[in-house]
């Protein structure tokens, strides 16, 4: 049995942001399974700048990104244009202008991406549970 709710509320909450298909979900999920208080923000869908500060602000924000390219290879439900795109990156500035970590997924497996971030916050001390957290709701395409 993983560590009750009030115990992993009281860890470091890590936001993760990003464009679609950038891999929010899929690294949410392993760090969860791993302890970590983590959770997507679907900020690329709104209008409002810092609404991924707003409602729970985070200890730490991760900021995920990729091309038109890498997007299509990974969600065969892309059929927006480069437009889209700028519109989801310029949703997204005020969060990546804010970000503790940026990384570029693209050309990257899950499991890189996860090694990377995990590499990085285990280097910065961040506190995680000794057993994995439940899940949360997927986001994008990954809910479906």
């Amino acid at each position: 049995m993983g560590p009750s709710r009030a115990k992993w509320e009281a860890l470091p909450l890590i936001k993760v942001v990003g464009v679609s298909a950038s891999g929010k979900s899929t690294l949410v999920a392993r760090l969860r399974e791993v302890g970590y208080n983590a959770r997507p923000a679907s900020q690329e869908h709104s209008e409002t700048p810092d609404m991924w500060r707003r409602i729970r602000p985070p200890a730490l924000l991760i900021y995920l990104e990729i091309d038109l390219i890498t997007q299509r290879e990974r969600r065969a439900d892309v059929s927006w244009d480069p437009a889209w795109l700028a519109t989801e990156t310029a949703r997204l500035a005020h969060a990546r202008q804010h970000a503790d970590l940026i990384l570029n997924t693209q050309g990257m497996e899950a499991a890189q991406v996860f090694t990377q971030v995990l590499t990085w916050l285990a280097a910065r001390k961040i506190a995680r549970a000794d057993a994995a957290l439940p899940p949360v709701p997927r986001t994008g395409s990954a809910a479906r």
